[in-house]
């Protein structure tokens, strides 16, 4: 997947050792902040901590990395984070939610064995760690009611509070925002939340989700270190849509990259991992706290105090799709602080004998000026999207089929209606 300059150790560096579903065996250490120099806004470090060998370890629990957001003084700006909250609360207090069958919340966990020794945490059977999130690993399960896999997070509160995000908020303030934004959201291109068991009584804390078989795998598939066109698109069909829906419903994903991007067995993609996601009301997106992985970052992130969520996340599209097809990343420098330098000043080099249409949309997506760089609209309508298949189907959520709407009877009266 990578080219020989960007050597793995590059990347580990970056904190991006997640991406293209790598993972690295090195014995974590806290580093201090980079000097940003002209970069005011760092997205994301990632301070690895070792991990336990006892039994939080055999559970699927680890100490996740901690966000760091930067300077901000809480009394000048209202947390993103917090207006996030409040916006999820009302629309799940007033059923404006996109999901026909609500996430099932357990406030009662039982931990014990099956008769073959396996672990298991209520009806859910232990199998295997397949990966780790944010802040914990992910194991997969299986359930012994409907003998159906799941991916598994799991947590401890009690470390998710220790952990400081930004001055008045902690890593469980990520965790609860992203169950609310997950208990909102339904859509075939995103992984579906199932469950939540949260005992009071408890240290432990699990998000039970839907289980996508795999990552998308670059290596071995069209030309050496790249996607082929067709699967490209494919891919980024079924990105675009999740991503329209999204942000359709006022959410900012904030961290589109490979290692957050699922397949399935049958080939359909899936966003995950809404551990940084924001919300916003009125089609105002502008934010300010920008931890997403740094070689994905937006111009406009690595400079600013504020940026516009819709706008950063259609960047982080376009160097999703520049790894997609070239298989390395177009910004990338020695040191975070070299990388965000390449993202502000570098030009984007593509090759010479890239599909025309494949060219333009790339450049549009990768224009450093948010104010020009190709909308998702834009996206969905180019010429290389649509391709043979034909436009991207739009998707009719729950939400919007039970709006209600304004009917005029003869006599006058105006009346609310279920459409």
């Amino acid at each position: 997947m990578f080219t020989k300059s960007d050597s793995l150790a590059r990347v580990t560096e970056m904190g991006c050792c997640g991406c293209f579903g790598l993972s690295f065996s090195r014995k974590p250490k806290r580093s201090g902040r980079p000097n940003r120099g002209l970069v005011n806004n760092v997205s994301q470090e990632f301070l690895l901590v070792e991990e336990d060998e006892d039994e939080e370890e055999e559970d699927g629990l680890e100490n996740g990395g901690l966000t760091d957001t930067g300077n901000r003084d809480d009394g000048e700006y209202q947390s993103p984070v917090k207006r996030s909250e409040e916006i999820l609360k009302y629309r799940i207090q007033n059923g404006l939610i996109c999901r026909e069958i609500p996430v099932k919340e357990t406030n009662r966990l039982v931990r014990s064995e099956d008769e073959n020794g396996n672990k298991m945490i209520n009806e859910y059977v232990r199998e295997c760690k397949i990966g780790s999130g944010s802040y914990g690993k992910v194991v997969l399960y299986r359930s012994s009611a409907d003998g159906k896999h799941y991916a598994i997070k799991a947590f401890h509160k009690s470390h998710l509070l220790k952990l400081r995000v930004a001055p008045s908020e902690t890593a469980m303030t990520d965790v609860l925002r992203e169950v609310l934004i997950m208990k909102v959201l339904n859509h075939p291109n995103i992984v579906n939340l199932i469950e939540v068991i949260d005992d009071p009584t408890m240290d432990h804390f699990y998000m039970v989700l839907e289980y996508v078989e795999g990552k998308w795998v670059c290596d071995g598939v069209g030309p050496p270190g790249g996607l082929d066109e067709i699967t490209a698109r494919k891919y980024l069909r079924d990105i675009v849509s999740g991503l329209m829906y999204l942000h359709a419903h006022n959410v900012v994903h904030g961290d589109i990259k490979p290692d957050n991007l699922l397949v399935t067995a049958s080939g359909t993609l899936k966003i995950g991992d809404f551990s940084v996601s924001q919300v916003f009301e009125d089609e105002n997106d502008e934010l300010r706290r920008s931890p997403g992985t740094p070689v994905f970052t937006a111009p406009e992130c690595c400079l600013g105090l504020t940026y516009h969520g819709k706008a950063a996340d259609t960047w982080a599209l376009g160097v999703t799709l520049y790894c997609m097809v070239l298989g390395k990343y177009p910004f990338l420098g020695d040191t975070l602080q070299d990388t965000y330098d390449k993202i502000v000043h570098n030009p984007l080099h593509l090759p010479d004998d890239l599909n025309p249409l494949l060219r333009n949309l790339i450049e549009g997506l990768l224009c450093k000026d948010p104010e020009r760089r190709m909308t998702l609209e834009a996206v969905a309508n180019h010429a290389w999207v649509i391709g043979e298949e034909g436009a991207i189907p739009q998707y009719l959520c729950w939400c919007k089929r039970n709006k209600p709407q304004t009917q005029v009877s003869d006599d006058g009266r105006r009346t609310d209606a279920l459409i």
